[in-house]
């Protein structure tokens, strides 16, 4: 729409004849027809301040506060002074004198430009040879008088040199201060001057709507803080610009004037902070103090209030909020000028464009302030250099959200592209970890998942556990290679049964098998009747025939057990029911058999006296050098010498070690008498203790287990602390993490047992401070296997460790020949029945393989 302006009528003020009111002291504004070409359009953009300054009236201004009701002839003849004492505000009219002297050059037509500020009502007294006008407009009368340049325009049809005196009033104005322009121009210089800013603020608006747009379309969805923050400074520096040009008059004639000012007021405040806000969320973290961002954080906030308080002058005094914005504004500054210093000294990437970007902001709010200062003179240039700056400012800050979404897309690329990589090393770590690589089922972490699947479901199943009758038997009489046979033949024997049921078969400890079966209580006789069936099949080793014996104790969810613990439990006291039985037959959980367990909680009130009958004793497993056999250490395995029932080995009291009180005493036994046993013994490098999650889980732990070492004289180099991965995933996982931490930092040598049995080990050994990695004997014992892919796991096992600095010890070492495949992949260390056991006395022992997981 064309800049224009209608003839307006205005109000007669009482007491004025009404042959001195002029209807058209307010012409409109033409807009040219012919811009010529886009070079004499940019030029006049240019050169205008140049050449289309007019002429300035401020300087030379005389002022006098009169009545509200008062005459032309009072208005005339009114007290006017001219100095520096001339009063700039007054509670009623300001009337300000005007040189009229300075007129007589300008032709019929000329406009007179009156820069914006806040007032109730504006008049303007014209003395000529043919009489006054006088013309009065209130706020609400303004709409279609601003001009381009912030300025309210009034045309005046007389030549320069007819004006014999002329006055400007205005009802309530803030300060005279707050006006810096009062110009006359031809109608050539101001149309010059127009153009410069249309196009100019053409550019503005072209380059923020761009900046805009980009940052709402492209960038769609991905709001990050500092996207959000730019946004809003770019709408606001935009309404800014457009409000404090005069701009926004084109879609609503009536956002000029006081109004213009008051939205100017809050928009200034508004973008102050949104510029500050953005610089804290687009520059790197740990970049600026945490006391200076709280200090950018309160001055923008302040800024922005102080914006809100200064445009309500109907409420608040207009000169001390006016400088309290300004103050607000250049402690903006200085407050984000530290921060650039700050972050440069850090080495920040982004704060060099930010600042290349601020640079000629502040360059402008220098220039402002000194010319409000009255420092500098009164220039458009100042005025127009404002805004290609906050274009130039814009352009710069989109840049900047570019580079950082480039460099947020890049770190998202690398993220997703290391999460895959550790999805597929999990992945393939669970696939080799949920297979035993013995028979070739499943293991007891893919028996946990399916479980866990099932009873997720809600459907009804059954959990039958087999175990292998007379094993140790077997490995006595045909070692344990023929043990291993019966294991494989029991094995193969399951894996027949799972074709179309949807069984699922898994190997779960060493002689243990557990079988989930999906289905009813129908199901499952149909499945214990083909699995009777193989009870006496006949299986092969070393050339004899020997017949399958097992034991099978079953439980259902959810009839018997509402969660995989419990069914667990009350499938293993059926098996051993049936063992009790006779064996080589099964045996349903009934709820008596819980009563009969429950009476076995005298044994372990018995163990409350064991230690202090010193029952609880320890045995030394060598850890030998491969092949040779050289000591290098040795690992302490607990007995329980129990008065009754003689040796027995973990697996028969191990739920006294995880138990809360006892469970940590005996941990704490068998600590002191490992570290006692290594104090009288100098030639013993080290000696290795399992730990399980509770005793590691205590917050204290660390510091205890050093003040122990401390207690005994021995460095914290001779002590190993072996833990499962399972340990890893107990609910106290972090604290575990951060005993083993410190341990390791104080000298302790840190070991992972068992493992390749867990679900993440290449995960924990990249969070774990770990110093050897001990290969699970269930792997070592595959070995001997022809046509097996246990060589193939333990070679990539030690090739990890090695790789990863560790020291590799392999578990369960037996024959000679494992020790020779072990020594020629490169594992160096090596521990088992092969190297033989020991007491504290020294004596030699010999009793059954310890279990897959000693404590």
């Amino acid at each position: 729409m064309p800049w224009a302006c209608t003839s307006i009528r205005f109000a007669n003020p009482a007491g004025i004849p009404e042959g001195e009111t002029d209807s058209r002291v307010l012409a409109g504004w033409p807009m040219a027809h012919n811009l010529w070409k886009l070079l004499a359009i940019v030029f006049l953009m240019v050169a205008a301040p140049a050449w289309a300054d007019g002429i300035s009236l401020r300087e030379a201004v005389c002022t006098a506060p009169t009545a509200s009701d008062a005459t032309p002839q009072t208005v005339r003849r009114a007290d006017y002074a001219c100095d520096d004492a001339a009063p700039r505000a007054a509670k009623g009219w300001l009337w300000l004198k005007l040189d009229a002297a300075r007129l007589a050059s300008l032709p019929p037509g000329w406009r007179l430009l009156v820069d914006q500020t806040r007032f109730a009502r504006i008049a303007l007294l014209v003395d000529t040879d043919a009489g006054a006008r006088r013309t009065m407009l209130s706020t609400g009368d303004l709409a279609g008088y601003g001009a381009p340049g912030g300025v309210l325009r009034f045309e005046m049809p007389m030549a320069g040199r007819e004006v014999r005196g002329l006055y400007l009033g205005f009802d309530g104005i803030d300060d005279l201060s707050l006006m810096r322009k009062l110009r006359a121009m031809t109608p050539a210089e101001q149309m010059a001057d127009a153009t410069a800013w249309l196009v100019l603020m053409g550019m503005f608006a072209g380059i923020l709507l761009s900046a805009l747009i980009y940052n709402v379309v492209i960038h769609a969805g991905q709001r990050s803080a500092f996207q959000r923050w730019y946004l809003l400074w770019v709408m606001v520096a935009f309404a800014y610009g457009m409000t404090w040009t005069n701009m926004a008059a084109l879609l609503d004639p009536a956002l000029v004037g006081p109004v213009a000012v008051r939205i100017d007021y809050v928009l200034v405040g508004l973008m102050v902070a949104a510029g500050g806000r953005f610089f804290l969320t687009v520059i790197e973290a740990g970049m600026i103090p945490r006391a200076l961002v709280a200090a950018i954080r309160w001055l923008t906030m302040l800024g922005a209030a102080a914006g809100v308080a200064a445009a309500a002058d109907g409420v608040l005094p207009v000169m001390p909020f006016d400088r309290a914005l300004t103050v607000m504004v250049a402690a903006s500054f200085v407050a984000l000028g530290a921060g650039w210093v700050t972050a440069m000294m850090r080495g920040s990437r982004v704060v060099w464009p930010y600042l290349i970007g601020w640079a000629p902001v502040i360059g402008v709010f220098v220039a402002r302030l000194l010319r409000n200062l009255g420092v500098m003179g009164q220039s458009d240039a100042i005025d127009r250099a404002t805004f290609a700056a906050l274009a130039f400012e814009a352009l710069v800050f989109s840049l900047i959200i570019a580079s950082r979404f480039r460099r947020l897309r890049r770190e998202l690329h690398h993220a997703t592209r290391q999460r895959e990589i550790e999805l597929a090393e999990t992945e393939a770590l669970r696939r080799a970890a949920e297979t035993d690589f013995l028979t070739g089922l499943g293991n007891r972490a893919s028996y946990q998942r399916k479980a866990q699947e099932l009873v997720e479901g809600g459907d009804a199943f059954s959990l039958f556990l087999i175990d292998i009758d007379h094993l140790k038997l077997v490995n006595d009489r045909l070692g344990h290679a023929g043990g291993d046979a019966l294991i494989i033949a029991l094995g193969d024997a399951l894996r027949s049964l799972r074709a179309g049921d949807g069984l699922h078969v898994a190997r779960i400890g060493g002689d243990e098998f557990a079988v989930l079966m999906p289905g009813d209580g129908m199901a499952e006789a149909r499945l214990l009747d083909r699995i009777d069936a193989m009870q006496g099949e006949p299986w092969r080793f070393a050339g004899g025939r020997r017949m399958l014996s097992a034991s099978i104790g079953v439980a259902s969810f959810p009839d018997d057990a509402a969660d995989i613990d419990s069914l667990y439990q009350n499938a293993d006291m059926a098996l051993y029911g049936a063992k009790e039985m006779g064996r080589g037959r099964h045996r349903r959980y009934d709820p008596l058999l819980r009563i009969l367990r429950d009476l076995q909680t005298d044994f372990s009130r018995d163990a409350e006296n064991a230690l202090d009958r010193g029952e609880f004793v320890l045995h030394f497993q060598p850890i030998v050098t491969l092949p040779d056999g050289d000591h290098r250490g040795y690992e302490a395995l607990l007995r329980w010498n129990h008065p009754e029932h003689g040796l027995m080995l973990p697996d028969r009291f191990a739920n006294l070690l995880v138990a809360d009180r006892l469970g940590l005493r005996i941990q704490d036994h068998v600590l002191d008498t490992a570290l006692g046993w290594v104090q009288r013994r100098p030639d013993v490098a080290m000696v290795c203790v399992n730990a399980t999650a509770a005793q590691l889980g205590d917050p204290g732990a660390a510091r205890h287990i050093l003040d122990r070492l401390a207690d005994h004289g021995i460095a914290p180099g001779r002590l190993c602390v072996e833990v499962t991965e399972a340990a890893m995933l107990d609910q106290a996982a972090d604290t575990i993490l951060a005993t083993l931490t410190t341990l390791h930092q104080a000298g302790v040598v840190i070991a992972i047992d068992d493992f390749g049995t867990g679900l993440a080990s290449i995960v924990h050994l990249r969070r774990m401070p770990v110093d050897r990695i001990k290969i699970d004997r269930s792997f070592i014992a595959g070995l001997d296997e022809e046509g097996g892919n246990a060589t193939a796991i333990v070679r990539a096992i030690i090739a990890l460790g090695h790789g990863l600095g560790k020291a590799v010890i392999a578990e369960g070492v037996e024959t000679i020949t494992q020790a020779r495949l072990l020594a020629d992949m490169g594992c160096l260390l090596g521990q088992g029945f092969l190297y033989g056991m020991a007491t504290m006395d020294g004596k030699p022992v010999r009793h059954p393989p310890a279990p897959l997981h000693p404590v």
